[in-house]
């Protein structure tokens, strides 16, 4: 049997953060700012719905959780 490898989180952060970066060369390069410009707008609305709507009350240790409780 043929087993899968998967890949880890760091080698797909990676990865992602070529991809982008050749797709920023490739539009700086062709002098597509306006396209580069509306990409990053874009991203970083999508950034900001992530942080927006994020539980960030339940983050915390383990045993603060604990404590809270008793």
């Amino acid at each position: 049997m043929v087993e899968k490898k998967k890949i880890s989180r760091r080698k797909l952060a990676l990865l992602w953060m070529l991809l982008v970066g050749i797709v920023f060369a490739f539009l700086i390069g062709y002098e597509q700012i306006s396209i580069l410009y509306v990409l990053v707008t874009i991203g970083l609305v999508v950034l900001l719905f992530i942080v927006a709507f994020s539980d960030l009350e339940s983050v915390g240790r383990p045993d603060e959780k604990e404590t809270a409780v008793r």
